[in-house]
């Protein structure tokens, strides 16, 4: 499996050109799934620009999964890339969930398809969520999800937009779970291929 967790998508053009170069062939023949919630218009400015930055890369061939429907499995194409938008984990997860979606994406995922995550799409992938509401930045989870456990794609827990001021924070988390946590800056990226990781600054 190949998974790609950023903060923020393909700000660092570093992230973009290694995501176009894992998923080789021609980009323009390139099945690329979104999944986005946008519940204001804050969060709808930042998976408008996900969506931008997608086809500046050249990929034409994209669907955007809003996880306000539910989804029709049998309507979808297998994709090369699963790319999930930021906005609250808590309420991302749940409507995985609801809509039926998080099957699909561990699927697709384990059958070749690169998973990318910004922000509370990174957070998701890994084992569980409890992350994203941590410390004075976190997450309110106002849906009052209880299930915490992520998709489990890997077993690394994202800590996404750090900064050197909530280094004491990541330090307390770290010590109430086993896993490990990685603190990334806006412009970091980590890239794993199955056990094996690597940071894209």
């Amino acid at each position: 499996m190949k998974l790609l967790l950023t903060s923020t998508g393909f700000t660092n053009p570093k992230i973009g050109e290694l995501f176009v170069s894992e998923i080789g062939g021609p980009i323009g023949q390139k099945n690329i799934l979104i999944v986005a919630y946008a519940q204001n218009n804050r969060e709808q400015f930042y998976v408008d620009e996900s969506v931008k930055e997608i086809k500046d890369l050249g990929f034409v061939k994209t669907i955007i999964f809003n996880l306000h429907a539910p989804i029709n499995r049998e309507k979808l194409p297998e994709f090369d890339a699963i790319y999930v938008c930021g906005g609250n984990t808590f309420s991302i997860l749940k409507k995985t969930r609801e809509v039926g979606i998080d099957d699909f994406i561990i699927s697709q995922v384990k059958n070749g398809a690169i998973y990318v995550g910004v922000s509370a799409g990174s957070i998701i992938a890994g084992p569980e969520v409890k992350i994203a509401g941590y410390g004075n930045e976190g997450d309110p989870n106002d849906v009052g999800l209880a299930d915490l456990n992520g998709l489990k794609l890997t077993d690394v827990i994202i800590f996404p937009h750090f900064k050197e001021s909530l280094r004491s924070e990541i330090d307390s988390f770290q010590k109430t779970v086993v896993e490990p946590v990685v603190a990334l800056t806006d412009n970091q990226a980590l890239f794993i291929v199955d056990s094996e990781s690597s940071l894209i600054e």
